[in-house]
């Protein structure tokens, strides 16, 4: 998610409180949110697969690996 779209949406998150939005905002305001929960989502799902764990009879298994596809 790029700079402006965060910034868009910190600015109809100021305008919400001020002085309310208008339905059209309320829906940009919902999809922008949708969207960087998704990046979000991309971006912990990509660090956790690059997460490997070392079990204590000394086998390295990788989350990604082990988790990653159920819920795809």
């Amino acid at each position: 998610m790029d700079n402006l779209k965060l910034q868009r949406i910190n600015e109809l998150a100021r305008k919400s409180k001020a002085e309310g939005l208008t339905e059209a905002e309320r829906q940009e305001q919902a999809e922008l949110r949708r969207e960087y929960i998704e990046a979000v989502r991309r971006n912990l799902r990509g660090q956790l697969d690059n997460i490997d764990v070392i079990n204590k009879d000394g086998k390295i298994e990788n989350l990604g690996e082990k988790y990653g596809k159920k819920g795809n």
